[in-house]
């Protein structure tokens, strides 16, 4: 029985690497060295399929493939439409590109005042501090950069993105990415945080990262030190499907919350893999026994390549409707558009509203139910004191 087929709530355990140490598969950095990213690594462990052999092949120019051992053992070995599976495997569609598909979806090129700064915000930056990821998810935003396949060429400029955001004043929220940060030495992401509070109008510090996802044992006491240590830190994690909920996943989730750092969630709505209610709500749920906060739900980026992972937006909307009254306020995430171009992120809502020609609203609940609001009277409100 595999976690993809199991009910068991949360998986554990070596799997295909059950005779390997302990000390050997605690260690992030072994973990590291020994990803899979070849046809003949993959052939070990899964049956591939044609149209996965075909885009192994092709990724070689796209976008990098590597899974660490730990995620691949939530892997279905035989099923090509295992959910973990359809994230980090290439499949031949991704050679094929819709005509709405393009290298940078979301406009960042255009709002780079210098390399490894994106200011599309007024009060924000996105910090680009790596390149590499631990693992490569097939519907990346920037497949362009990440991992380097295509020749990009892209170098983070630390210290002159440290420069442009001291230098501008209206800059109050950093938000670290890449890549992901987390696979930056102890010493180095210490350095950049302590550099950015050092900042006097950077108010707050933000980490986007999947590395607890891909690789927990990441999540080490030096990393937690450097964490514990720094004033208004929060790190967004990307968890899409509750089969990555794993025991390992929820410990290092723990430590996390325990030193201090409070923690969201941001996923991305792929097709076969939680576009529907029941795996959503399972998804929230689970994040929210981990103490992360279900924070966005991303309508999936038009990246070239990407079109076979893509929904249509009312599936989404479907999703929050169905969650909206089944579950708890908290555990529903927003779901938004990073619209195309450079708009930025446009928040989507079912309808639940008609506002009407004498000023009331009509307003429907989870149930479908209509209720009315009425609208404010010009009427002096009549006292109930009697003088």
């Amino acid at each position: 029985m595999y976690p993809c087929d199991s009910e068991k709530f949360w998986f554990s355990g070596k799997g295909h690497w059950r005779d390997v140490s302990e000390e050997n598969w605690s260690d992030w950095r072994w973990q590291m060295k020994h990803r899979i990213k070849t046809i003949d690594g993959f052939s070990k462990y899964l049956k591939l399929s044609k149209t996965e052999i075909e885009g192994l092949e092709f990724a070689k120019n796209r976008l990098s493939v590597a899974v660490t051992p730990y995620f691949l053992n939530l892997i279905d070995p035989l099923d090509p439409n295992c959910p973990i599976r359809k994230q980090v495997i290439p499949v031949k569609s991704e050679s094929d590109y819709a005509p709405e598909e393009v290298w940078d979806p979301v406009g960042e090129e255009g709002s780079m005042p210098v390399e490894s700064i994106v200011h599309r915000y007024p009060d924000r930056v996105l910090f680009l501090v790596t390149d590499r990821c631990a693992s490569y998810c097939r519907y990346c935003t920037r497949s362009r950069l990440v991992s380097n396949a295509q020749g990009y060429g892209f170098h983070p400029q630390i210290e002159k993105g440290l420069e442009y955001i001291r230098g501008n004043s209206s800059v109050r929220d950093v938000l670290l990415s890449g890549g992901d940060p987390l696979l930056l030495s102890d010493d180095k992401l210490s350095y950049i945080i302590k550099s950015l509070h050092a900042i006097d109008h950077v108010e707050f510090v933000r980490i986007g990262t999947r590395v607890p996802v891909f690789l927990p044992q990441r999540i080490t006491p030096s990393l937690l030190n450097v964490f514990s240590e720094s004033p208004s830190l929060w790190i967004s994690l990307h968890i899409n499907h509750p089969h990555e909920c794993t025991l390992d996943l929820k410990s290092a989730v723990e430590k996390l919350a325990k030193s201090g750092v409070p923690l969201g969630n941001q996923s991305v709505l792929l097709k076969g893999v939680n576009d529907n209610v029941e795996t959503m709500r399972s998804l929230v749920h689970r994040l929210l026994m981990m103490r992360v906060k279900p924070y966005y739900l991303y309508q999936c980026d038009l990246i070239k390549g990407s079109s076979h992972l893509r929904t249509e937006v009312k599936k989404g909307l479907e999703i929050i409707r169905g969650l909206r009254g089944h579950t708890s306020g908290y555990a529903i995430p927003q779901f938004v558009i990073d619209s195309p171009k450079g708009g930025g992120k446009i928040p989507l809502s079912p309808d639940y509203v008609n506002f009407e020609e004498d000023g009331s609203i009509s307003i429907k609940n989870y149930q479908g139910e209509n209720f009315s609001y009425p609208a404010i009277s010009e009427n002096k409100a009549v006292s109930s004191f009697v003088d």
